[in-house]
């Protein structure tokens, strides 16, 4: 019988785009805009700037600061940690330096608002988000592996590892030809908000500021849509 590697890739949901956690945004916004407008870039010094995002945002992220944030500031040097979420925030609590920390569900934002480590206000996203749709459809899963990030789930599929897993519609879209999508009735109804906040320990406010003005400026959401997000709806800008 012949086996087939990597066969499937299923989508397990569609997000929306980054919306920055309620608490004042567009004041920040404009503040930044004015400030990178009479600082003097021939003497400002380089500032590097750690962000802790999803790993599902691995490719959008990157792009966004190598041309939106660049053409707002080159001084800023963006230094990437793409880890599961719940990573991330074990990683946080633990006093690993993060100056903006982009989640892929409001659960693990929450967590780390309440142990006091950002700005605004059960377990892994994409786990979560299978578990929902499971129980939408009626179905029992019996999964011979668990990962700690989705895309682990997406490496495993492509290298042939596992023949199929439940990944984001975003995950399933970067694997492009490795893999055949199949998707699955009511994977709409299953959709994970991203929230987005500076952290309380940054000491470049500014520059995570005019970070996160790019990922929600119009070209930063251009970037996150070719990567297979959606516009976030009026619910998560509140």
């Amino acid at each position: 019988m012949k086996h087939y590697k990597g066969i499937v890739a299923v989508a397990a949901a569609s997000l929306l785009a980054l919306t920055a956690c309620s608490g004042g945004n567009g004041a920040s916004a404009d503040k930044s805009a004015s400030t990178s407008a009479s600082a003097s870039t021939e003497a400002a010094a380089p500032v590097e700037l750690n962000v802790f995002a999803a790993a599902s945002l691995n490719k959008a992220f990157p792009e966004i600061a190598d041309t939106v944030l660049k053409e707002s500031d080159p001084n800023i040097k963006v230094a990437f940690n793409f880890q599961g979420s719940s990573t991330l925030v074990d990683q946080m609590k633990e006093g690993a330096p993060a100056d903006v920390f982009a989640s892929a569900d409001q659960k693990n934002m929450a967590k780390v608002s309440d142990a006091k480590l950002v700005v605004c206000a059960q377990g892994v996203p994409c786990g979560n988000a299978t578990k929902q749709l499971a129980e939408k459809l009626g179905v029992t899963l019996n999964p011979v592996s668990e990962e700690q990030k989705v895309t682990d789930v997406r490496a495993k599929v492509e290298s042939g590892e596992a023949d199929a897993g439940l990944v984001y519609a975003t995950d399933a879209k970067a694997a492009g030809d490795k893999v055949e999508v199949v998707e699955i009735a009511r994977a709409n109804e299953v959709v994970n908000s991203y929230p987005i906040a500076l952290t309380v320990s940054t000491k470049n406010k500014e520059a995570g500021q005019k970070f996160i003005d790019a990922v929600l400026s119009e070209k930063g959401q251009a970037v996150l849509k070719k990567y297979g997000f959606s516009a976030p709806t009026s619910a998560d800008k509140g």
